[in-house]
């Protein structure tokens, strides 16, 4: 296994960026998302869809919904379409444009937030949070870099779970979707400083590594693996 991702990342990865340098049309279910260059794609990335399913297995219509870390607006559309009100933020002023554009395109009115984390969203509790957080530990330093690397020492997550219960109630539900590639055991301690806790509700093997998605919450007041459609 460790063999196939250094391949991969020694031939896919520079094919990859390639083409991405360029602003490309990505279609899902008869709708047409802009990708610009620097954005997250969630045509090649695989969390995005994965997350995405799943949250989509839950009754979204009239919810209040926050996506942190947007990318292109895929989700964030999606769940406006189910019936969500939404706000889609990111700390990227090319993903905030992107957003834009996207919603345009698709005629569905969210709030869009340039923000880094919760800095620039106002104060207010959501029934609904997702994240597909940054995986890999070293410091951010060009734009693009925010939507992989989370800070040498984890430093988004420490953020994260530092304000996290500003913008939940007691009934809200915060998804995450995490891989293998991840510092699950740092993330998870990170949480635990700050009285969350990581309840895995989802994995799912997608080629040559495994997903995870991750309810944050409270002590013991988690979805159930017997309630929760799949």
């Amino acid at each position: 296994m460790k063999f196939i991702k250094y391949f991969l990342n020694k031939t896919y990865k520079p094919l990859l960026e390639k083409y991405l340098a360029k602003p490309r049309k990505y279609r899902y279910k008869g709708n047409t998302f802009l990708i610009e260059p620097g954005v997250f794609h969630p045509g090649f990335f695989f969390s995005t869809k994965f997350l995405l399913n799943f949250l989509m297995s839950f009754p979204l219509k009239s919810k209040t919904l926050l996506e942190l870390g947007a990318g292109s607006g895929f989700i964030s559309l999606h769940a406006s379409r189910a019936g969500a009100h939404v706000t889609a933020s990111d700390i990227s002023l090319q993903a905030f444009h992107t957003i834009r554009v996207n919603s345009e395109l698709q005629s569905e009115k969210i709030q869009i937030i340039h923000s880094d984390l919760f800095m620039s969203i106002p104060r207010q509790d959501f029934d609904f949070i997702v994240i597909n957080p940054p995986y890999y530990k070293k410091d951010p330093i060009a734009e693009a870099e925010y939507a992989w690397y989370c800070g040498k020492n984890g430093e988004y997550f420490t953020r994260l779970f530092a304000v996290l219960s500003s913008y939940m109630h007691k009934d809200s539900i915060v998804l995450m979707v995490l891989s293998e590639d991840c510092d699950i055991e740092m993330i998870n301690s990170a949480a635990l400083k700050n009285s969350f806790l990581l309840n895995k509700l989802k994995e799912k093997r997608i080629l040559w590594e495994n997903n995870f998605i991750y309810q944050i919450c409270f002590d013991d007041d988690y979805i159930s693996q017997s309630s929760k459609k799949t």
